[in-house]
């Protein structure tokens, strides 16, 4: 007998149902390192994310997660379960919101509702997918919400199969 050969991926466009909500598990600890790396590569001089004492002054008293970090990995956790090796392409994010700050130290956990789809009248054998993904610390606090708009593959088009 064969082994069970199982191979993970995101879901093909019939799969997804408006309505459903995804949570992505492991969360994400964000570390103080995480910080200053994303915030010093994509050349972020914002003292609220690496100036300690600075912030330390600042309605929060210590420094913030950089958004776009908090952002980027909201996406990030939802791909495995989502979209690994079934997206075409993002076309997209919109409604972005981060309503409490993440701190370092923190625990980010996301879920991402399906919020609606339709085949794509250009692209035969491909559908688009709007996702709604919100994250919430350890805590239950939603730090980061965003609307997500992306482009993929049909189950035929996906495994090769004559689409018809």
């Amino acid at each position: 007998m064969a082994p069970r050969v199982v191979e993970q991926r995101g879901l093909w466009f019939e799969e997804f149902e408006p309505g459903t909500v995804y949570r992505h598990r492991p969360g994400r600890t964000v570390t103080e390192a995480d910080n200053v790396l994303f915030t010093t590569l994509t050349m972020n001089a914002q003292g609220l994310h690496l100036d300690a004492a600075y912030s330390a002054d600042q309605p929060f008293g210590q420094r913030l997660v950089n958004s776009m970090f908090t952002l980027a990995t909201m996406v990030g956790q939802s791909v495995g379960q989502l979209t690994q090796g079934t997206l075409v392409a993002q076309l997209g994010l919109g409604d972005i919101s981060f309503p409490h700050p993440l701190f370092h130290g923190d625990t980010l956990y996301t879920e991402t509702e399906v919020l609606d789809k339709r085949l794509s009248g250009s692209r035969p054998g491909q559908g688009i997918v709007t996702l709604a993904h919100t994250g919430r610390n350890q805590d239950g606090e939603v730090v980061g919400r965003c609307t997500r708009t992306a482009l993929v593959w049909t189950r035929a088009a996906g495994t090769g199969a004559e689409i018809g």
